[in-house]
């Protein structure tokens, strides 16, 4: 069992080592990514060589529906797998992304993001929004460690 100095001393060396990185830097400018979730994605999506697009990426994580396939040749959807993928970087995300959502119901939106989140939150709730959050939050940043740039979201007209 670890003392609490123990912990807060991995702590701060944790936060050190992701202040230090680049990648993470940039990560933890997405919506809903703190220090843990950009070291989780940062190992996941490091080399983004192994994905061909963005979707096979939220796949490797989990957060696609499961399809299962009925007579007839017809595909229905299901839900999201909790077996599958990641389930430690697919937690991170979702509590980051609840967080978000919160933070939205408190203050104005800012950003077309926030605009697209809060409509969907109204019309599905929360849950489903935070995890079309995630979905959309590794597609993003999927593209960012593939380009190379930094994210800026897209601010609403004034």
């Amino acid at each position: 069992m670890r003392t609490v100095e123990e912990i807060a001393d991995i702590e701060h060396k944790l936060a050190e080592l992701i202040k230090k990185d680049e990648q993470c830097r940039r990560l933890q400018a997405l919506e809903g990514v703190g220090p843990v979730g950009a070291l989780l994605l940062k190992i996941v999506l490091g080399n983004p060589g192994h994905f061909k697009n963005g979707r096979e990426a939220a796949a490797c994580v989990g957060l696609t529906p499961v399809q299962h396939n009925s007579s007839g040749g017809k595909e229905r959807i299901g839900s999201i797998s909790r077996v599958s993928g990641n389930s430690r970087l697919r937690s991170a995300l979702f509590q980051g992304a609840l967080a978000t959502i919160t933070q939205l119901e408190r203050r104005p939106c800012r950003t077309q993001k926030e605009v697209w989140l809060s409509q969907l939150v109204a019309r599905r709730g929360k849950k489903v929004a935070a995890i079309a959050l995630v979905n959309k939050t590794v597609r993003t940043a999927y593209a960012l460690l593939k380009q190379g740039k930094e994210y800026q979201p897209e601010l609403l007209a004034a």
